[in-house]
């Protein structure tokens, strides 16, 4: 072994011991008559001294140390004259007698600290690198441990861990799928898996009843800052359960990884239905760390002569508290900043609850005091507070003063990282219509189970049936979401209907499904944890890459790998491709 302790291990009980440390130079500072070193692994850092007690050229050898060498230090453990109460190993000191350099380093391009100076891409690049921060390794530790809590407990309540295949059958629906060819199949394609979706109902119908992954998955999608082209999920199903069953379950699990690894104890999880989430929140992931739900106002904006609410199908607005004080510069950054492409609203009305009872509106000229009073009332305004409305068309002015709410929840400081307020949305609509291509799809995916009491609805009104579906929300992000599974043909082929497959292409695409389900499927259901989220949220971040070894930058491309790249072309002639660009 090259070492006999880690760099954070080191304390005052081990004074005066033999020992031997390895690790990187972190700092080197030479004081002349006295050297220096911080020497750090993954366990910590852990001071080297050099003296004039030292061996001969020892002192000289240390002070030609660069930053990141990696170096093998044996010497004395000491007391240290000067204790650093902010280090685990602060008390002592390695006061060395042998030094040996096992590795030497360029000078890095950006600096080993926890506040680097190094940008995104930079660092990216020199992921090896970065990893070396705290701030990262720590994010690693976090995901390690969470992945480990996770397994502990599905593992006793009975779920089974099983591996499923990565190479299998495109399946167009949803997110684009990444092909692979075949080599011994010219002309043919595996896909990498959007998810285990099939293969855990499959596990289901061959009775393994509890199951759980947690699995890599990838999809070539648009990316943000809270997605990447692979991704890993917890994926779980259960045999001869009701969405209450599943619900409950993972209730449990996740009650219990707040205990464990932030030590944050919760009461049951409130639930809301989708309906009452866009209505109140213009969001199915609402952020219920603080108030600010809508306020429908047609029946008191409209019809005062004022054409951009009376033209408009929805007046909708919000109470922000203590912001009447805004002046006119900072009304009119809201205003541009809802006009921002990104969120593509056409304006923003104001309206000032003041401190001594008046009211005072961007609109004025057509609300009289008593009608600007009715509003304060109806969306809960008091003295001091501010109320944002919009208007227009229903479902995009709500998405819109759903991201200003957010805004205006960050710029007060009402999204604390380290509070925690998880919410289950359920009742989701079963389809979702896209105006592009004139049809359904699925909200979920196309195995997911209409309510009973709705199925009638599928051949008269598809748009009105709601699913067995639901998404668990933590602080404004969905963090997983499922549903209970269709398991008998006849339901199946005609959700496939609905979506537009022939009885031939649903065949050829899931055709395996179908014929399973001939052989006594069990009704079931089960849930998803999107796992990267899951850890960031946890270690009190949104960026999901911040929690990866590896990631990709948000035009899905490795940095440090410089992938995705061409092949060559004899490369290309083996597997029967050839490029058109």
């Amino acid at each position: 072994m090259f070492r006999t302790h880690t760099c954070g291990e080191l304390s005052a009980k081990n004074t005066g011991e033999k020992v031997t440390l390895a690790g990187w130079v972190q700092h080197l500072r030479d004081l002349g008559q006295m050297v220096f070193i911080d020497l750090r692994d993954r366990y910590g850092v852990t001071q080297l001294a050099f003296n004039e007690k030292s061996a001969a050229g020892l002192m000289e050898a240390a002070k030609k140390l660069g930053r990141e060498y990696v170096v093998q230090a044996e010497g004395t453990v000491i007391e240290r004259a000067s204790k650093n109460p902010s280090n685990p190993t602060g008390e002592v000191e390695l006061f060395v007698e042998k030094l040996t350099v096992l590795n030497e380093s360029e000078v890095p391009p950006f600096t080993i600290e926890d506040e680097s100076d190094g940008g995104d891409d930079l660092r990216m690049k020199y992921r090896y690198l970065d990893i070396r921060r705290n701030p990262v390794k720590n994010n690693l530790l976090l995901r390690a441990n969470v992945s480990m809590a996770v397994r502990k407990y599905l593992t006793g309540e009975g779920f089974v861990e099983v591996e499923t295949p990565y190479l299998i059958k495109s399946t167009p629906e949803g997110a684009r799928d990444f092909v692979v060819p075949s080599r011994m199949n010219p002309g043919e394609f595996y896909a990498l898996p959007q998810s285990p979706q099939t293969f855990k109902q499959l596990l289901m119908v061959a009775g393994m009843d509890k199951y759980f992954q947690i699995v890599r998955c990838f999809r070539d999608e648009d990316l943000r800052a809270d997605r990447q082209p692979e991704f890993t999920q917890v994926d779980c199903e259960m045999s001869f359960v009701e969405q209450e069953d599943v619900i409950n379950t993972f209730e449990g699990l996740f009650k219990y990884l707040l205990k464990e690894i932030r030590g944050v104890e919760i009461d049951e999880i409130p639930r809301m239905q989708y309906d009452d989430a866009m209505r109140l929140y213009g969001s199915d992931k609402p952020d219920i760390r603080f108030d600010m739900r809508f306020c429908e106002l047609d029946g008191l904006m409209k019809g005062k002569g004022f054409s951009v609410f009376d033209n408009a199908p929805l007046v909708v607005g919000i109470a922000v508290p203590g912001c009447a004080g805004y002046s006119r510069k900072q009304t009119d950054e809201l205003t541009d900043w809802v006009k921002r492409p990104q969120i593509g609203a056409s304006g923003l009305v104001w309206v000032k609850c003041n401190e001594d009872g008046t009211f005072k509106s961007s609109v004025d000229k057509f609300y009289s005091s008593e009608d600007l009073s009715a509003v304060a009332s109806a969306t809960g305004a008091k003295a001091g507070d501010l109320i944002l409305i919009m208007a227009g068309q229903a479902d995009k002015t709500r998405k819109a003063l759903g991201a200003l709410r957010l805004e205006m929840g960050s710029r007060l400081g009402l999204r604390n990282p380290d509070v925690f307020a998880p919410l289950w949305v359920v009742d989701f609509p079963l389809f979702e219509w896209d105006e592009e291509t004139g049809r359904y799809y699925a909200m979920h995916h196309p195995f997911t189970s209409p309510k009973k009491e709705d199925i009638p609805l599928l051949e008269t009104d598809p748009g009105a049936v709601h699913a067995n579906a639901y998404d668990i929300v933590l602080n404004g992000n969905e963090i997983g979401g499922g549903s209970i599974r269709i398991h008998d043909n006849a339901t199946q082929m005609m959700m496939f209907r609905h979506l537009g497959f022939t009885p031939e292409q649903a065949q050829d695409q899931f055709g395996f499904l179908m014929n399973a389900f001939k052989y006594g499927a069990p009704p079931h259901g089960g849930l998803a944890f999107g796992f990267d989220r899951l850890v960031a949220l946890l270690g009190g971040n949104e960026i999901i890459r911040d929690f990866i070894a590896f990631p990709k930058n948000n035009s899905g491309r490795d940095m440090m790998i410089d992938a995705p790249s061409p092949l060559a072309e004899d490369q290309l002639s083996e597997l029967s491709i050839k490029t058109v660009l």
